[in-house]
Formats: C-alpha cells, structure tokens, sequence
C-alpha cells in the first residue's frame, strides 16, 4: 500500500509521483536489459514476485532498503536508477525542485511512514550523498544497515532513536550524530510527530 504522504510536506504529491513513474521505468529497463525474468530479480533480491511487479508498474513504493537490494540484484545502483539529469551544473535547488523518494509499507511496520528528499541529484559525481529523511512515527529503517563509509547527520524537528553497534541513542531536536558506516546501524522515530533528519554519507551508498 503506497504511502500516503500529503500531509507530510506540500512538495511531495506530483513530485513523488513522478520518481515513482520513472523508478518503474528504469527498473522493468534495466532487467529486461539483464535477461532477468520478474522471478529472478524477487529470489535475488529477497522481494516477493508480485512486489517487484508492483513496483515496476508504478502500483507501490519501495522503501530505501528494498530499492538497494532490488538495485544490487539488477547489477546497477540506487543513483543511477534514479539519476536526475535536469540538475546537473545547478547551484541552487529550490524546494519544490528536489525529488522525493517515498517508501511503502511492505508488510513491516518499520518500513512504512518514511520519505527521503534528496538534496544531492542522483547521477552527479558528488563524493556526497544527502538526504532530508522524514519519518512518520513508528517509521525507521528497515533493519540494520551496514555499508563502506562515514554519516552525520542532524535532526531538524521530532525525535530519533539511533541504534549504532548494539548501543541506542536518543536524539531530539538541534541533536547531530556521525558514525562509520562499517558499524550496523538503524535507525526509529520513536515519538508522536513526524522527524526530519538532515542525513549525509559519503561517499554514496546507494
């Protein structure tokens, strides 16, 4: 069930419409392109077949984690799925200008209530990747993460529960966190009003 996220930010509607559209694309592109059948790409990226189809036919939303497996099992990336060529060379990026990654929920709690602005464009060769994620409560990221690389991050409004190498962390408001991205890491709001976290890797993870 996509997740519903007008209520959320004004620039998510037709915005996040669109990513969805083109992330369905260039997903269907690229496994034709492969020889992979929607079969395939489910058993490799530990998707259910309909979800996949799903996805590619614009129907649902994949959560950032689920986007990164169906990537890597595709031989390709998160960025170049979603790489938006419209930016290149521009300085400034107004608010209304950013893409909107939405997330759906997958059957996990967790994996619904979350979106990811993206403030760096996909597909430019920034050493950079960053993102002002939103969490609805009860939302965070669908299990650990663990990846090369270093985060920080900085939370703009609401609250943030930080699990990093088995030690969780409380954060509020005007809070800033970094860590090595090497260490398991996941992340919950665990409050009663949605979270923006500012959110920074490098070099890109996805």
């Amino acid at each position: 069930m996509p997740l519903n996220l007008s209520n959320v930010s004004p620039s998510t509607g037709t915005d996040a419409l669109e990513t969805n559209v083109s992330m369905g694309v260039q997903l269907r592109h690229a496994r034709l392109v492969k020889g992979l059948r929607l079969k395939d790409v489910a058993d490799l990226s530990n998707c259910s077949e309909s979800m996949i189809s799903k996805i590619e036919n614009n129907k649902t939303a994949p959560s950032l984690n689920t986007l990164h497996r169906i990537a890597k099992a595709l031989g390709t990336s998160v960025a170049t799925l979603l790489q938006d060529r419209s930016t290149d060379g521009q300085v400034v990026i107004r608010k209304n200008e950013r893409q909107i990654i939405p997330a759906a929920d997958a059957g996990s709690v967790s994996s619904g209530g979350t979106e990811a602005e993206v403030m760096i464009p996909f597909g430019s060769s920034s050493m950079l990747q960053a993102f002002l994620v939103r969490l609805q409560p009860g939302a965070g990221s669908d299990g650990n993460l663990q990846h090369e690389g270093e985060e920080v991050g900085f939370v703009k409004s609401g609250q943030l529960l930080l699990t990093v190498s088995g030690v969780s962390y409380q954060l509020s408001e005007g809070d800033s966190f970094f860590f090595s991205s090497a260490s398991l890491h996941s992340f919950l709001n665990p409050g009663s009003t949605v979270t923006e976290v500012v959110w920074v890797n490098t070099p890109p993870s996805l």
